[in-house]
């Protein structure tokens, strides 16, 4: 599939403004925009999925092989237009199957020129040189051009177009300061687009400027890509029908795992522990994914109808937390104020959000006991990414967990009888 790749020398700079922008600005064309996000993040594919009215794909070069990422792209759509994360060249030191994790990997396997988003505020001809030196820097990423953001003047940006021309790098567009078009922060990033009462008027807005300020019909002419060969391995389905926790608490789980599961025949059943709903009585497994519980953890410890159905049904099935869902398969769960709420006690587990910690990273999990999906043994990559801490964590371990130098990591999760959970998050891996 041809397509672009929207990146930047460092996060902050205004890629997922421009991606916005583009992707909602093509879609009301009526192009059919596939949308992709490079690395680990469960917020931008939200609302590159709201922009484009399709769902938006993580591609990972650090946990994915090369014909699983190729798989993910081959998408019935006018073109792919990813965006990348963090600065473009920015990964692990030791590389996965396909590479580091950085965003310029996606664009090497793929053949999709780069287009480099530029914070032109504070320089003029020297952002240049900051084009020049990553257009140079790694052989088979083709950075087709640049967008700068944040420009002050029309002199300035007269300015800046000189240096780039004299660097003998196209200019896309200038995008003005603009100030109404951000996205509100929580501490694990971006609110989450279900969150937001203004989404289509920010993606409008976005889209608008973007028009105004971008030579469109230039950019999709540039995209670009050859026909990568697919077939890649999918994570095995946890089980046939799926108790699937979904709502504001409950909202982190990879698209492309729920597309892996389908497409090998499960049933996916969403129900919703805000709304005290327990898990579908005729599902053969339960899945908590991550989210934000320590945000409603009064409303989950008062979901009576929700407690109890989880507990019933672990007595019998299979349940598994990630990271979130994890805190929630606990004893108590302290939010922010300090104050302890009561979960649903089916592992001894206790975290507290009282002292934040952040802890972020790829992880590779080697499972010690068997967990929804997959065997003891059975070595699955992923990442981490939460800022609570274990007060207690009596159970039985569940995996050796490493980060992505091979250190060996505290967070190994825990299981007890039917109930496994840990602070890991799935992205890929095979039984």
């Amino acid at each position: 599939m041809k397509g672009l790749l929207i990146a930047a020398p460092a996060s902050g700079a205004g890629k997922t403004t421009v991606t916005l922008g583009l992707a909602r600005a093509w879609a009301r064309q009526g192009i059919a925009v596939q949308p992709f996000k490079s690395g680990p993040d469960y917020i931008d594919p939200a609302f590159l999925a709201a922009a484009t009215g399709r769902i938006c794909f993580n591609l990972d070069s650090w946990a994915m092989g090369p014909e699983e990422i190729a798989t993910l792209t081959q998408q019935e759509a006018d073109f792919a237009l990813a965006e990348g994360s963090m600065g473009l060249f920015d990964g692990v030191a030791v590389k996965g199957e396909t590479g580091s994790g950085a965003s310029a990997d996606i664009a090497a396997l793929m053949g999709w020129p780069v287009v480099l988003v530029l914070d032109a505020r504070g320089q003029a001809q020297s952002a240049a040189a900051v084009a020049s030196g990553f257009a140079r820097f790694r052989p088979g990423v083709n950075i087709a051009g640049v967008v700068l953001n944040r420009v002050a003047s029309a002199r300035h940006e007269a300015l800046l177009r000189a240096g780039m021309a004299e660097a003998g790098l196209r200019v896309f567009g200038a995008l003005p300061r603009q100030e109404n078009i951000t996205v509100p922060e929580r501490h694990l990033g971006l609110v989450q687009a279900s969150e937001l009462p203004k989404l289509e008027a920010l993606l409008d807005d976005a889209a608008d400027l973007v028009e105004r300020h971008c030579n469109l019909p230039a950019l999709r002419n540039t995209a670009a890509g050859g026909a990568v060969s697919g077939g890649g391995t999918r994570v095995t389905p946890p089980g046939q029908r799926i108790a699937l926790a979904k709502d504001q608490a409950f909202s982190f789980i990879y698209p492309h795992l729920l597309a892996g599961w389908r497409d090998a025949g499960a049933e996916i059943l969403p129900f919703s522990p805000l709304a005290d709903e327990p898990p579908a009585p005729d599902a053969d497994i339960c899945w908590l994914p991550g989210g934000y519980p320590e945000l409603h953890a009064g409303k989950i410890a008062a979901a009576g109808r929700f407690l109890a159905g989880l507990r019933a049904f672990a007595q019998t099935r299979p349940v598994h937390g990630e990271c979130g869902g994890y805190m929630v398969l606990g004893e108590t769960l302290v939010d922010a104020n300090g104050t302890a709420h009561q979960m649903a006690r089916l592992l001894g587990l206790s975290t507290s959000f009282a002292k934040r910690k952040m802890h972020l990273g790829y992880r590779r999990a080697t499972l010690q006991a068997p967990m929804p999906g997959h065997g003891a043994g059975a070595i699955l990559a992923g990442h981490e990414f939460h800022y609570a801490s274990i007060l207690k964590q009596p159970d039985l371990p569940l995996a050796e967990v490493r980060d992505a130098q091979g250190a060996i990591m505290p967070e190994t999760g825990s299981w007890r009888g039917h109930v496994s959970g840990s602070f890991f998050h799935l992205i890929s891996g095979k039984t």
